[in-house]
């Protein structure tokens, strides 16, 4: 197997660089790790997710978010309340702390972002994004025909 062809290595391995540099900015100064960042990063965006929905969206382990949001909960940078309409289930925000954690991190974050993509032209860059976006569609309907095959 040629690893330096075989897309997912590839995406894996640019991802893990990527958030490791990135990391390396929070998890200094606020003692955060990247799956806590995530977290973090996506109740920010999206207040009052279930730890399953985080999940969901960033296609991260369950029990790697289960631990993350204890242990963003118990720091105080969490608050979990029940939802409105189903009390059975529990949803997720930043408490102030984790607000203030988001304000100065998610700026960061985005410096990169914006360091990392500097040496790339725009056309480039919005054809970057169609192609993750294709990427994404295509994994989905790859990932459905392999659990149809399984039946």
């Amino acid at each position: 197997m040629d690893l330096d062809h075989f897309l997912p290595y590839r995406l894996s391995v640019l991802s893990n660089r990527v958030s490791s540099a990135i990391a390396r900015v929070y998890s200094e100064r606020y003692a955060l790790s990247v799956t806590e960042w995530r977290v973090m990063a996506v109740l920010g965006r999206f207040p009052g997710l279930s730890a399953n929905e985080v999940a969901q969206r960033t296609a991260m382990d369950k029990v790697a978010v289960s631990r993350a949001v204890a242990r963003l909960t118990e720091a105080g940078r969490l608050e979990r309340d029940t939802h409105d309409d189903d009390r059975r289930r529990s949803v997720l925000r930043l408490s102030p702390d984790g607000y203030k954690i988001y304000d100065e991190v998610a700026p960061m974050a985005l410096a990169f972002e914006q360091r990392l993509l500097a040496g790339i032209e725009s056309a480039e860059r919005d054809a970057l994004f169609r192609l993750l976006d294709r990427l994404d569609e295509l994994e989905m309907q790859a990932e459905a025909e392999m659990a149809a095959d399984k039946r």
